[in-house]
């Protein structure tokens, strides 16, 4: 499927707390990788489907909060066409430890989106 939803991030005010939570709840596995700056970043592998992650919220006062990312081709493409359409680019276009990029939107009616263009191979 084109634009497939293909991560979750949660960005959380208590990182421990919501590891201990859903590794309870789904026993899915955690791994910390340090991002130096940004902190520590957890990858979520539930086993099959979409991945995610975890880290600390990062927007100061900001309450804990899921995001989804959608796949796409030609993420500076995508953004600027998301702009176009009415939303606002909360974070442009930015580059991940080599894996690839991201952006985050809020489309017109306030809700944030991820878009995700992963490193060609």
């Amino acid at each position: 499927m084109a634009n497939a939803f293909c991560h979750m991030e949660l960005g959380t005010t208590d990182p421990s707390k919501a590891k201990t939570f859903y590794t309870s709840l789904f026993n899915w596995q955690l791994d910390d990788v340090d991002m130096g700056p940004m902190g520590t970043y957890t990858l979520i592998k539930p086993g099959e489907g979409p991945g995610g992650g975890m880290m600390k919220q990062p927007v100061p006062g900001a309450p804990s909060s899921w995001l989804p990312y959608v796949q796409v081709d030609d993420l500076k493409a995508a953004t600027a066409k998301a702009k176009s359409l009415g939303a606002q680019v909360m974070k442009d276009v930015t580059e991940v430890m080599g894996e690839g990029s991201f952006s985050v939107i809020l489309d017109p009616t306030g809700a944030a989106l991820g878009l995700w263009q992963p490193k060609a191979k």
